[in-house]
Parts: C-alpha cells; sequence; structure tokens
C-alpha cells in the first residue's frame, strides 16, 4: 500500500490552515526570502505556526526556496535554513543544486587566487528538487536521486507514459506532479523572457508574466498571419494556456507511480485553497475507498466541508490535461485546446447561450441559476472578453445588468460564463471545512482514584493515560450520562468522539465534579496532542552527491533562447506540418510574435522533438 499525498498551495499562514482544514496531506509555503513568488514570503514565526497547526494530523509542511542564487546571498539562506530546520519544517523545494544535504560529501573549495570557486549550502532538511530544475527524463531523476533529494517535482509537459518509465527505472524517488492550476508556457527554469524584457527573473521569484501578453503574428516579411478562416492574428494571447484539470486522470496517475499530487496556487486567495484542496481531497478519498489495498492517505483526521465543491467556480481561464494522453492536441480532436489565444483572465464556468435580449434584460437557459451580484462574461463580435455585474435576477429568469450597455454587445446564442459566482463566494468568505482526529474513551477507577485514557482511532493508534488520585464518592444521582457529556466536548481541540467510542469501567456509580472532569479531559488531550506534535522530521537521505558542480551567480539571459516549449503556436493554430489539416500553402519563416512596442521575437520550430523556442529579439533563426 502507497501513502498518496494531496499537497496544497499557502500564500500565508490563513491559506495553510485551511488547506490542512480541507484535506491537504501537504502544505508548501514560501519562505521570507528566495521563493519563486516573491510576493508570496511568510515570516519564519507563521511558519512555525503552521506546523503547529499541521502536526497533529500528520500533515507535513514544505518551505520553497526555489530561485537561483547569487553568491552573496549563500550566507543569508544558510541562516534562513537553519531556522526552518529549528521549527522543524519537513522539507525544502529548491531550485539551486548548491542547497545541498548535510551529509553530502561536496566540500568547499577556493582558486588558487584565493576567491571562492564553488560555494554550497548544506541543509539539514530533507530536499526536494523543484520543478524549475526542468525534471524531465530519466537521467534527470536519477541525477536528482544520486544528489540527494528525496522528492522530483516533474515537468508539467510530461505524459502518464513518460512518468510510468520515470518510476520504473527510478523507483526509490518519491514523484509528485501538478494536477491543478495555471501553466507555464516554457519549461519551468528554462524561461528567461520576463528578465530579458521587464529585468525581472522568473528564476529569482519575479515573473512579468510575458507570456500572457498579446502579440501579432507575423511571417519573415512582416505580413500579419491569418488562421484557416481568414482572421488574422492581431493582438492575440497566443503564448496564454488554460489553466491544468487532471482531475478525471488521478487514479491513472497513481498507477503510473506518482506519490505527491500537487495544486499549483501560492499566489491565490483563501477560496480557492478551499474550494480546490476540497475537491481533490473527495476525488481521491472515492479512489481510496475502492482500492484499499494499493491506496492510503499520507495524513490523518476526518475531513468535512459544507459546501459542494467546484473548480469552475475558482479561477480558471478553461482547463486542459496538458500533454498527459498526447504529445499534441491535434490527436484527440475532441479534447480541449491547450491555449486561450482570446483573453489571460478568468472565464469561470461557462452557463449556456444567450436566449433572448429586450432591454433592460436578457435570459440565459432555464436551468441556469444566477444571484444578484453575479459576475458574467463573454466575447464580444471583436473577440473581446466583456464583463459585467448583474443587478437584479427575478423568478421569470430575466437578468438586469447593472450597465445595460452591455446589452449592445451581446446577440443571441453568445455563451455567456460566470466568473464570479457572489452565493458560492459568501458561503467560502464563512467557516466551510471541519478536521478532526476520532479518539476512544476509557474511563476506569481503582481504588486511589481514576484512570483517564484517550486513544487516537488512524493507523497511529496513538494512546495517552493517566491517573487521577480522587476520593471514591458514591453519588446521589446517575452519574453516566454527565461523564459522556463531558467527555465529548472536546471544543478547540483537534479531536472528535461520539458516545460510541467513551468506555466506562466503573465499580460504582461514583461522583466525579464537572470541573474535575473537565481538568481531567484538558490535560489527557494536551498530552496527546503533544505526542502527535512531538513527531520527529525524517533524516535528510544519504545518497552520494556530485562530486563536483560549478557555482551559479544568477540568472542573467547568456543564450538567444527565451522559452523552450513543448506548446507550439503552429500547431494550435492548425498550421502544424506534420498534420494532415496542416498542409497548405508554406509560411514564410521565420514566424515572429510581435509585441504593441514593436518588439518582435522570432520563433523556432523543433519538429523532431515537437518544440518550440521563443527567441531573443537580436537572434537569428
Amino acid at each position: 500500500m502507497r501513502a498518496i499525498e494531496l499537497l496544497a498551495p499557502a500564500r500565508n499562514l490563513e491559506c495553510g490552515i485551511e488547506a490542512i482544514r480541507h484535506g491537504a496531506d501537504a502544505v508548501y509555503i514560501g519562505a521570507p526570502r528566495f521563493g519563486a513568488r516573491a510576493a508570496a514570503g511568510n515570516s519564519v514565526e507563521d511558519i512555525a505556526r503552521l506546523v503547529d497547526f499541521a502536526r497533529p494530523f500528520g500533515v507535513r509542511i514544505y518551505v520553497t526556496l526555489n530561485t537561483l542564487l547569487r553568491d552573496d546571498e549563500l550566507p543569508a539562506a544558510e541562516a534562513l535554513i537553519r531556522d526552518l530546520a529549528a521549527i522543524p519544517v519537513d522539507a525544502l523545494i529548491v531550485q539551486d543544486p548548491r542547497i545541498l544535504s548535510s551529509d553530502s560529501r561536496v566540500a568547499h573549495t577556493s582558486s588558487s587566487d584565493g576567491r571562492v570557486a564553488h560555494i554550497f549550502v548544506r541543509s539539514p532538511l530533507p530536499l526536494h528538487s523543484s520543478t524549475q530544475m526542468d525534471n524531465r527524463t530519466i537521467e534527470d531523476v536519477r541525477a536528482r536521486l544520486a544528489a540527494g533529494y528525496s522528492q522530483t517535482v516533474l515537468a508539467r509537459e510530461l505524459s502518464l507514459e513518460d512518468i510510468r518509465a520515470i518510476h520504473a527505472a527510478v523507483p526509490e524517488m518519491s514523484l509528485e506532479v501538478f494536477v491543478h492550476g495555471a501553466l507555464c508556457v516554457s519549461y519551468s527554469g528554462r524561461c528567461y523572457a520576463s528578465e530579458y524584457c521587464f529585468q525581472r527573473s522568473a528564476n529569482r521569484g519575479e515573473c512579468a508574466q510575458f507570456c500572457r501578453l498579446p502579440f501579432d503574428l507575423v511571417d519573415a516579411d512582416g505580413h500579419l498571419i491569418s488562421v484557416p478562416g481568414g482572421s488574422l492574428l492581431r493582438q492575440r494571447h497566443l503564448l496564454s494556456l488554460r489553466d491544468m484539470n487532471r482531475s478525471a486522470d488521478l487514479e491513472a496517475l497513481l498507477d503510473a507511480g506518482v506519490t505527491s499530487l500537487k495544486i499549483e496556487g501560492r499566489l491565490k486567495d483563501v477560496s480557492y485553497v478551499k474550494n480546490i484542496t476540497a475537491f481533490y481531497r473527495q476525488r481521491l478519498d472515492a479512489i481510496f475507498l475502492r482500492r484499499p489495498e494499493d491506496f492510503c492517505r499520507a495524513s490523518f483526521g476526518t475531513v468535512n466541508v459544507s459546501f459542494t465543491p467546484d473548480p469552475q467556480k475558482s479561477f480558471n481561464r478553461g482547463f486542459t490535461d496538458y500533454f498527459l494522453h498526447t504529445r499534441t492536441a491535434s490527436e484527440t480532436p475532441a479534447s480541449a485546446p491547450l491555449h486561450q489565444h482570446l483573453t489571460p483572465k478568468s472565464l469561470g464556468e461557462p452557463l449556456g447561450i444567450v436566449q433572448e435580449i429586450s432591454s433592460p434584460f436578457f435570459t440565459l437557459p432555464a436551468s441556469i441559476t444566477i444571484n444578484n451580484g453575479d459576475g458574467l462574461c463573454f466575447f464580444t463580435p471583436a473577440g473581446h472578453l466583456q464583463g459585467f455585474r448583474i443587478n437584479r435576477a427575478d423568478a421569470q429568469g430575466r437578468l438586469f445588468p447593472a450597465d445595460p450597455a452591455v446589452l449592445s454587445l451581446l446577440r443571441r446564442g453568445t455563451p455567456v460564463f460566470r466568473n464570479l459566482d457572489a452565493a458560492f463566494e459568501r458561503q467560502l468568505s464563512r467557516p466551510t471545512a471541519e478536521r478532526r482526529i476520532p479518539v476512544r474513551w476509557l474511563l476506569e477507577d481503582s481504588a486511589e482514584g481514576f484512570c483517564l485514557s484517550v486513544t487516537t482511532l488512524d493507523a497511529r493508534s496513538l494512546t495517552v493515560s493517566r491517573f487521577f488520585p480522587l476520593p471514591l464518592e458514591l453519588a446521589r444521582t446517575p452519574q453516566t450520562e454527565n461523564i459522556r457529556r463531558q467527555l465529548l466536548r472536546l471544543g478547540d481541540t483537534p479531536f472528535s468522539t461520539t458516545a460510541e467510542d467513551i468506555t466506562l469501567h466503573l465499580s460504582d456509580n461514583w461522583f466525579i465534579p464537572a470541573s474535575t472532569l473537565a481538568e481531567w479531559r484538558r490535560q489527557v488531550t494536551e498530552e496527546l496532542c503533544h505526542f502527535l506534535t512531538a513527531e520527529e522530521v525524517p533524516a535528510a537521505p544519504t545518497h552520494p552527491a556530485p562530486s563536483i558542480l560549478g557555482a551559479h551567480g544568477g540568472s542573467a539571459v547568456v543564450g538567444l533562447p527565451l522559452m523552450t516549449c513543448r506548446y507550439c503556436i503552429r500547431q494550435s493554430l492548425g498550421l502544424c506540418t506534420k498534420s494532415p489539416a496542416g498542409q497548405r500553402k508554406p509560411l514564410k519563416e521565420p514566424l515572429s510574435l510581435v509585441l504593441a512596442d514593436g518588439r518582435r521575437f522570432p520563433l523556432r520550430f523543433d519538429c523532431k522533438n515537437c518544440q518550440m523556442l521563443v527567441l531573443a529579439p537580436d537572434a537569428k533563426s
């Protein structure tokens, strides 16, 4: 049986706590510095509070230090790692290969002139290889294992066959894959466009999202290219991808050897974390219920949510499984495209098409329920995304926009989306989940007093027993229900119990004051919580590290390619030369993407490997 980890993001302490309450087995969160989301840093104190909340449930806390470090930052990174080890967190997610496990055989070396040639940071914590290290081959993963990493975050572009082959070749390595959230168009760690254009390095946590900008697509002569049907590709979001959703393929991923399923979103708000974590928790639990001999949860506690999770109701640009089954989307015409060229903004859930327009209202299919305050959107005839609020939805299904002018842009048959469900968001703004560890109570008497024991009803089966001296005194009224009532009151502890899980082995109807029993309950549950939170962090793996590693002084662009992509614009537009649908008059290459300011980025197509490179403006194709 394999323990499977649902790994959820945390922008901050609040998001981390809600991720745990809604079913996460592990949470990844940014440190004060050196994370790939510079805007999502957290104090060491807040991370320690998250660890304290997580421990009773066996939930692991991973901290992201997944940027490339400058040499002068290594001492600060080492000090930060020591602070995190003192908490302790469960692992670090890193990109810079100079962060090594504490038992690494790599030594500090100096050049002949006294300058430091190789600088390394030794971590006492287990290390996970970030997806920023571009982990996409068997050789990559073997190298990570040899360097001492205990878990590897695979490239998002890998197929099930790729993942299965890596697991078969390197079964000792725990494999982590993304299953939900925003997609980078470039292989992670291989994108330098943001730094080149805006002096904000993606490998330093400051991505400016170059891939979400609008571009013209032109040929070698500067002529706009048109898609089949005649539409010119002017100011389209040609590098912007849909969001990943692999919820239909979780079981296949587990069978391929994955042990950690990761939700993207360290910049997302708390309602996103609640909704998406609860959704995947329910999907995974259904698999575990059917296959208890193969898989189990990696943490403990019963999760109860008070809403129906729905990923369509959280931020999304439309969904794709992103190469999980095929190399290109053209091989499966029925599947959703990888891209969303018209907008990089959230579309939300599709509601259907406009039925009737009669100012000042319009109607959608009768089965759709719209609430006052909902945010809707649609694409205008010119292809622009138009958003608006519903001021009023009446009992006849008539929808009155807050700004009636949008009705002039609507057409009968226009698809409409809801990117803000006001009622759903109000629901998520309140407490929406509870996570508790079921326990069993046993109260026994003796000549000197009473022994109270509590046992966790999970795989740990941890028992805490304490003897409390108290003179035995017969009660005037039956005490059984009073005792049970006190032991059921677990309040803000992480535990829960039922009347059936309370056993009383008492030789007579002894009187125990309610305040006394409440104090016994408090002391025993505190001691149980202490034992559950005192679990030691696993030791870092002892695989030998490479004998030589070069120093990395930052992420300055040196080569011509700004992006290396498995996604291909030609293929997405039906212009792939390998596809029968793309066989038409050849385009005059090189093709280029042109920003509104006139900067031109040539494209190079590596058809043998089915990859596309976005080149710097001064590059030669």
